[in-house]
């Protein structure tokens, strides 16, 4: 069976609200391998009540409730924080998230490309090349990267840091070993962040972990380490940033979100030394192997199976 194949069980809608983000691909592979759907693409919606299924991207709060025969919310990404802030939301209705190869072999390799640009001091012969001076002193530091947020994504960047003979440990709960990963427990967090050189942020975003990146806890860390943010702007308290690279407290911050995107032209961090910036583009959804999932679990919604990746509302992801 073609991976995108789907029978035409019901005549009810799939709906795309994603405001912020151009739609046209989306549009057009269903087109091609869903014909049989009825897709809407908001705001123009000709019949709100036949909505079934919508896939969301930062959607207007409180909209949901115009479409009384919705059934199924699918993320249109791995992140379910922009569709979680709604609070209107009838509970009854399955909130499902991407998890996707795609999506993992890209934030691998976003991350292992702060890790090793960090760790083979680039930025420092970057500038040695611009002074025209050759200096082979110290041309790596060793690190010890602990990971926050060891869920599908991060333990899968976690295997590919260890494939490259790093330290590499997590935090959870139970502190149980993950995939192979070491990992420390919640009530372990000081021992876990004494050792992190570099800490890698790849949390959910809830209420419990919002700006939990900031002074206290970089206090922690040890002197001189390395922030990699990959998660949600949010998770950063920005104005601690600035004063704990200057002290030395951090050495580097390499940060794809922020609490305002995109990054306003007069923000401090596009001129800092010792921060590096990517536009949100550590991992970015492809439609082409998004919808296949998504309407897989169209199918299992209309069967009265189990969805895949349904999010836990109490726990935020």
């Amino acid at each position: 069976m073609p991976a995108f194949f789907l029978p035409n069980i019901c005549n009810m809608s799939i709906l795309i609200i994603s405001p912020s983000r151009p739609t046209q691909e989306w549009e057009q592979l269903f087109a091609i391998h869903y014909p049989e759907e009825q897709l809407e693409v908001w705001p123009d919606v000709a019949n709100p009540e036949e909505v079934e299924v919508v896939l969301l991207w930062n959607h207007p709060v409180g909209i949901l409730n115009r479409f009384s025969q919705l059934r199924l919310i699918s993320s249109m990404g791995a992140g379910v924080d922009h569709i979680l802030r709604d609070r209107s939301i009838p509970a009854h209705i399955p909130i499902t998230r991407i998890v996707d190869d795609l999506l993992s072999r890209s934030m691998n390799c976003y991350v292992a490309a702060c890790v090793l640009h960090y760790h083979r001091r680039w930025a420092h012969f970057e500038n040695l090349q611009r002074q025209k001076k050759w200096d082979m002193t110290m041309p790596e530091k060793e690190v010890r990267i602990g990971i926050l947020g060891m869920g599908a994504l991060g333990l899968e960047v976690a295997k590919t840091l260890q494939s490259l003979d790093f330290e590499v440990f997590g935090l959870t709960r139970r502190g149980n070993e993950a995939g192979g990963v070491p990992c420390y427990a919640k009530d372990q967090l000081d021992e876990f962040l004494a050792k992190s050189d570099v800490l890698v942020c790849m949390l959910p975003l809830t209420e419990a972990t919002r700006e939990i990146l900031n002074a206290e806890l970089f206090a922690r860390l040890p002197m001189g380490a390395c922030l990699i943010n990959v998660a949600r702007g949010a998770h950063l308290k920005e104005e601690d940033l600035l004063p704990a690279l200057n002290s030395g407290q951090l050495s580097a911050a390499y940060l794809d979100v922020f609490q305002q995107e995109p990054l306003p032209e007069d923000h401090p961090f596009w001129v800092h030394p010792q921060i590096f910036i990517s536009p949100h583009i550590a991992s970015v959804t492809n439609p082409a192997a998004t919808i296949p999932l998504v309407m897989d679990n169209v199918r299992r919604m209309r069967k009265g199976e189990p969805l895949h990746y349904q999010v836990d509302r109490d726990q935020g992801y």
